[in-house]
């Protein structure tokens, strides 16, 4: 006889995929990482990516945070 296979659960799969899908667009558009966003309507990160997901247009940190650096100095 052999092992049985371990099969993963596609629920987690797919929960893991989108951990990944918003780490990078917290990279692509500046903000903070984490994994507790995910799935959070109350979470501002979740809001900008579900927009993003959308198709809409999410803020990009990037260039407000440059904005804002440029207008102190």
């Amino acid at each position: 006889m052999g092992k049985p296979a371990m099969q993963v659960n596609p629920k987690a799969r797919i929960a893991l995929e989108d951990l990944d899908k918003l780490l990078e667009f917290c990279r692509s558009y500046g903000y903070r990482y984490n994994e507790a966003d995910l799935y959070n309507f109350k979470s501002y990160v979740w809001q900008q990516y579900s927009k993003f997901t959308q198709g809409k247009n999410a803020r990009d940190m990037w260039s407000e945070d440059g904005r804002r650096l440029n207008r102190n100095i």
